[in-house]
């Protein structure tokens, strides 16, 4: 019979959200609708079930005009350009995603799954230059940023929007921003391969009586984990020179798992488990 109280994988997250300790930081996740919650209590400066206004009444009691249904205005049309320091537009995205892209950077680099060409994080609309700060015909510069995962570089190029010119590109080593979305499904992917996830695989079965056999069945957000010397298992030293993720999974619409202590090394492909 399985013992559920000293499982060192998995456990069910109850509450409103779950305390995450790692490297000096701490990440507070709170579950969505849960905030002002308990509004129907009663307190200084707030009204309890007993002090509400029944919809199409007035405070006094008396019937009032029913309130309106809320319109949502519909946005505006956007431009194919931007214009000075507005966000990049969908067509602006599309555009630079391309330039930024070329068959160089395609043939000498894999992703995340392995597969030729780097793994693109994001585009963002660029600082100006310290002379163009002031200037009202800047051009427009997006940064788009890739991960290299063949030698664990972090790739950025700058792509004048006027010219259509990559106008510089950065390489960097040991840098590691945020994981994208394609990142954390790989990792869950990597996660539930591995023999360490048999905890999280029946904690999953605990709370939803179903079997866990795919990441497409958890809500998944992750951090990005760096090791320190002689506070982790050996297997993790490289994490910061290679990529790896903690990551918090939720059963879709359900509640929290907890798997904090499981660090993907997504460079090396392997799982490892932190000493608690």
């Amino acid at each position: 019979m399985r013992e559920t109280v000293r499982r060192h994988l998995g456990k069910v997250v109850a509450g409103t959200g779950i305390a995450v300790a790692g490297t000096a930081l701490m990440v507070g996740i709170t579950l969505p609708g849960t905030a002002g919650a308990d509004d129907s209590a009663g307190g200084p400066g707030t009204a309890g079930a007993a002090g509400r206004t029944p919809p199409g009444r007035s405070p006094d009691g008396s019937a009032g005009q029913a309130v309106e249904p809320g319109v949502v205005a519909e946005a505006p049309p956007e431009g194919e350009r931007g214009l000075g320091r507005d966000p990049l537009t969908d067509d602006e995205i599309e555009r630079v995603a391309g330039i930024a892209l070329n068959q160089r950077l395609i043939r000498s680099s894999e992703d995340v799954e392995g597969e030729r060409g780097p793994q693109r994080l994001g585009i963002d609309l660029a600082e100006p230059e310290a002379d163009e700060v002031d200037a009202a015909d800047a051009p427009r510069r997006a940064d788009v940023t890739f991960y290299d995962y063949r030698d664990d570089t972090l790739v950025t190029r700058t792509v004048n929007l006027d010219t259509g010119k990559v106008e510089r590109t950065l390489t960097r080593r040991g840098v590691q921003p945020p994981l994208s979305r394609a990142e954390d499904a790989e990792a869950a992917e990597i996660l539930l391969a591995d023999p360490l996830s048999a905890g999280l695989k029946a904690d999953y079965e605990d709370a939803t009586g179903r079997e866990l056999t795919s990441a497409d069945q958890l809500a998944v957000t992750s951090m990005v984990y760096g090791s320190v010397p002689g506070a982790q298992p050996a297997a993790l030293d490289k994490c910061g020179e290679h990529r790896c993720a903690r990551l918090f999974p939720k059963v879709v619409n359900g509640p929290w798992i907890d798997a904090r202590h499981l660090v993907i090394d997504l460079s090396a492909r392997k799982v490892a488990r932190l000493d608690r």
